[in-house]
């Protein structure tokens, strides 16, 4: 009996069934589809790349200076104190009379005024401003002193002399950029993370990314991985803006040091921005908790003024926070020219805040509504 015969190709095992894509490939899928969500949402985009440039921009050209700062100051009379006054230092006012002048302090139009007649001199100040009456008095004595040194004919016992550390091409824009930027790249974090996972969450895209093959750890790379990504992009415009003449911000020489402090404040915020996202039920809610968590570090922080000057209370809460560590990280490498010794703290308390945070996050994450 003879059979047919089989082809080889008929003898060979059935066709497998089509492989499921490896995880590599299911993160980048992932990781596109969230990077276009998120270049199509113009309130992101404004609110990630526009709103930390409007600060740089305000500050910025509110701070500039060429020189320092002058202090108002009203004057009535003459004599060797009032004569004395350093214009650098001070903006005097002459007024005819020290009842005008006084009244200007008390309307709050001056800082103080300064009465000179017959070897007498007196100083009017408002204590509602303590830094501005701070200031004019130090003025004031500082230049009393000089002349009652200089009326007794003898040198100075003790010479004074002051020299600033730092550059001269120091200005104000060196300290705010980095609290700013700093600030923009928070608040992306967090509230990119928590208004996300509330919006998916709602839609039912979580529970649909549950039953996928994707694992769960490719949800999560993509997430991380279009953050840091987003903060990198952030960091190249504002500093591309900072640098601008406008500006005048001068990086120091290994500023790129910058970017792991950078880096490791994306993941705290986006640990902050999944704990969040976890708690609330709504957006509204999301954005509400997002701000009461970030806005306050902002100012507690040091994120738009020198902490050096603030409570001691203060200083000791921007070392709690995240985002002074952020903060003080960055200043150090971006303008101080601080090296690498100046990172490995920021970055090691930044990763230790981002692991507890998410752990926290794991814990109360829920895959759809209640």
């Amino acid at each position: 009996m003879t059979g047919t015969q089989l082809a080889p190709s008929e003898l060979r095992d059935p066709a497998p069934e089509r492989p499921q894509p490896a995880a590599a490939g299911q993160l980048r899928s992932l990781s596109r589809a969230m990077l276009r969500s998120f270049f199509r949402d113009k309130t992101s985009l404004f609110f990630t790349f526009l709103f930390p440039l409007m600060f740089l921009v305000v500050f910025g050209l509110v701070f500039r200076s060429d020189g320092a700062s002058t202090t108002s100051l009203g004057v009535v009379g003459n004599g060797p104190v009032i004569s004395a006054l350093p214009d650098e230092v001070v903006d005097a006012v002459t007024y005819d009379s020290a009842e005008a002048a006084v009244a200007a302090v008390e309307a709050g139009d001056l800082p103080g005024a300064l009465v000179e007649q017959g070897g007498e001199v007196t100083l009017y100040f408002a204590a509602s401003d303590q830094v501005q009456a701070g200031t004019v008095q130090q003025i004031v004595s500082s230049v009393v002193n000089g002349a009652n040194l200089a009326a007794t004919g003898r040198p100075p016992a003790i010479a004074f002399t002051t020299e600033q550390v730092e550059s001269d091409q120091f200005t104000p824009i060196q300290f705010l950029a980095p609290g700013i930027l700093s600030w923009g790249v928070a608040t992306s974090a967090a509230f990119g993370a928590a208004l996300t996972l509330v919006a998916w969450r709602k839609r039912q895209v979580l529970r649909r990314l549950r039953l996928s093959p994707a694992p769960v750890w490719t949800i999560v790379g993509a997430r991380v991985g279009v953050s840091l990504l987003v903060a990198l992009m952030q960091a190249a415009l504002f500093l591309g803006v900072a640098l601008l003449p406008a500006f005048g911000l001068d990086l120091a020489g290994q500023w790129w040091l910058a970017l792991p402090v950078l880096l490791c404040g994306t993941c705290s915020f986006l640990a902050v921005g999944l704990l969040v996202g976890a708690v609330a039920k709504t957006e509204e809610s999301a954005s509400a908790i997002a701000n009461f968590v970030v806005l306050p570090m902002a100012f507690l922080s040091g994120t738009f003024f020198d902490l050096s000057a603030a409570p001691a209370w203060m200083q000791a809460a921007s070392k709690a926070l995240p985002l002074g560590w952020m903060n003080d990280g960055i200043t150090d490498v971006l303008v101080r020219g601080e090296g690498l010794g100046a990172v490995w703290l920021p970055c090691l308390v930044l990763l230790g805040f981002a692991v507890v945070v998410g752990a926290a996050a794991t814990r109360l994450f829920r895959w759809e509504s209640d």
